[in-house]
């Protein structure tokens, strides 16, 4: 498949104008390559381990859902430039989806909530609520994550999910104002903590996105990676 090609079937999976304004300009083909498309690798993030791998299977492309580089860049040296030698060597393309994917129709929160079984599904800004009939023992064993609960939880009737790091104040009074019991996302802050109107459910990052970029890749014939980082139990 020619280059445009494949990019046009990837604005269709997740449309650029479904991203935050914050991905402006990291969302997209952000590394260049061959044109001609064959094989597909598709991971979460372009990890060294992630690219090394890609480069071994001899992608055309690997999909990624977070942007390696996010800072305008002045200079190419110490890790940057051990992630792109091999990158560019081998001509393979890099592209991301980001909150676009996060957005989109079987992205990153629809596919989570079809992991857990929510039904009835609200969207909220960045995110969707739904009924579960799951306790935060079997959330964790599904997402093959461990879980730390902040506040006092009841029965979830009411699940709210945002994958990735979703503990925002706003979310949270959305959430609540939608019949949510309880709010599942990532890498939750002390001041969000001490204000939430829920009690929060708290998982890996990894976790809560990995899913969507494996079904991804299940659903476009690619071959997946998975790389998750080396986590450390909760105390």
């Amino acid at each position: 498949m020619d280059i445009r090609g494949f990019i046009s079937g990837m604005e269709v999976v997740a449309p650029p104008g479904l991203a935050e304004e914050f991905d402006t300009g990291r969302i997209g083909l952000i590394i260049e390559g061959k044109k001609d498309i064959n094989q597909v690798c598709c991971a979460l993030d372009a990890s060294f381990r992630v690219v090394e791998e890609a480069v071994r299977q001899q992608a055309d492309m690997l999909v990624v859902h977070h942007t390696p580089i996010f800072h305008p860049v002045t200079a190419v040296r110490g890790p940057l430039v051990s992630l792109l030698r091999p990158v560019l060597a081998s001509g393979m393309n890099i592209f991301v989806m980001h909150t676009n994917f996060d957005h989109a129709p079987l992205g990153v929160n629809d596919s989570l909530a079809g992991l857990l079984g929510l039904t009835n599904t609200t969207p909220m800004a960045l995110g969707l609520v739904g009924d579960c009939q799951l306790v935060p023992e079997q959330i964790g064993k599904i997402l093959h994550s461990p879980l730390r609960v902040w506040g006092e939880l009841h029965p979830i009737r009411r699940l709210a999910v945002v994958g990735g790091s979703g503990f925002d104040t706003g979310l949270l009074q959305e959430a609540l104002s939608l019949g949510a019991d309880a709010f599942l996302s990532a890498e939750a802050k002390h001041s969000v903590i001490r204000e939430s109107p829920l009690p929060l459910i708290e998982a890996t990052h990894y976790a809560l996105e990995a899913p969507a970029m494996q079904m991804l890749s299940s659903r476009m014939g690619w071959h997946y990676i998975d790389d998750p980082p080396d986590m450390v139990p909760y105390p």
